[in-house]
């Protein structure tokens, strides 16, 4: 059985069965549709309160449940967390415009740049509150992230069973083919460029993540092509074998050739001067391609984001 929360405080706690369909879910996601919303900040300050529980005992955000657990959910009055009802119409209707497929498992978002994957943080709405806002009453669950500055396509499952498969091939190599277009600044060499250097997620520096190349971090390996240059710079498909935190931007940095107009691991004098006399006024880095396939290899999937309007017109102004 499911029930929906209204915005003022229930009487008492309720009692939730996991369906069937739900079986494998993180409890943190769970309740995340249960509490329609509510932040995600909200979400893990039940749970270490221990006023969530599964099975009558207390549980991990990050556990597992299976289908038939019984999740006790404490009364919340959403409205006393600040967060508004909905996302600003204008909001709802660009990301709305900015679906480039869709059938009946999964969704794909050519996500703006300077749009979160998911709220949190400061951020009362990312893309995934914003779609779910847009279809109320359906199940929407993000499939993988992509870095706040970064567009391009972002998939979501309508599904959980797409959900599962999807998250599967991320995890295998070769699973999910992804390919990026951006802007290296510099001169890169003709040919393709492999570059194998693992990664390491840093210290939060003023509550942001810093990702270096280092030892002991995590296998990454990317692959830069230049496609043309343009005045000075190398425009660059690039195609990532592993989905780290930054990846491309902290490889992109190691080489020598960092992403335009990237404010973390760019050169700020190059940026300036892209800034100022081109017009580039965020990081030039869009997910442009994802091919995979469902059912077991059956049902294969080509999705594409166009490249931004706006760093195609860097790229005319900067032939």
């Amino acid at each position: 059985m499911t029930h929906s929360v209204s915005s003022t405080a229930p009487p008492g706690a309720r009692t939730v069965r996991v369906p069937e369909d739900r079986d494998g879910q993180r409890l943190d996601n769970f309740l995340l549709g249960q509490l329609k919303g509510a932040p995600r900040s909200l979400v893990y300050k039940l749970v270490r309160s221990g006023q969530v529980r599964v099975n009558g005992g207390r549980a991990k955000a990050e556990r597992k449940l299976s289908a038939g657990d019984e999740v006790r959910i404490p009364p919340v009055r959403l409205s006393e967390t600040g967060e508004k009802t909905a996302p600003p119409k204008g909001f709802m209707d660009a990301l709305d415009a900015a679906i480039v497929f869709e059938d009946a498992r999964l969704l794909a978002l050519n996500k703006p740049s300077g749009v979160a994957s998911h709220g949190g943080s400061g951020i009362s709405f990312g893309a995934i509150e914003t779609l779910r806002a847009l279809r109320p009453g359906h199940t929407l669950e993000l499939v993988h992230r992509l870095d706040r500055d970064t567009s391009g396509l972002l998939v979501i499952a309508k599904k959980r069973s797409a959900l599962t498969e999807l998250q599967a091939l991320m995890r295998e190599d070769g699973g999910i083919a992804k390919r990026y277009l951006a802007l290296l600044t510099g001169r890169m060499p003709d040919g393709v460029m492999t570059v194998d250097a693992p990664l390491h997620v840093g210290l939060r520096q003023g509550g942001e993540r810093h990702v270096q190349v280092n030892p002991a971090g995590k296998a990454s390996l990317s692959h830069f092509k230049v496609l043309e240059r343009r005045g000075g710079q190398s425009y660059c498909e690039v195609r990532i074998e592993t989905g780290r935190t930054h990846q491309i931007r902290v490889h992109a940095q190691h080489i020598g050739h960092p992403i335009a107009g990237d404010d973390k691991y760019g050169d700020p004098v190059v940026n300036k001067k892209l800034r100022e006399q081109f017009g580039l006024k965020r990081l030039f880095l869009h997910a442009s391609t994802l091919e995979f396939a469902l059912d077991g290899g059956r049902e294969p999937y080509l999705l594409n984001a166009p490249l931004a309007s706006e760093l195609v017109d860097v790229l005319d102004r900067l032939s």
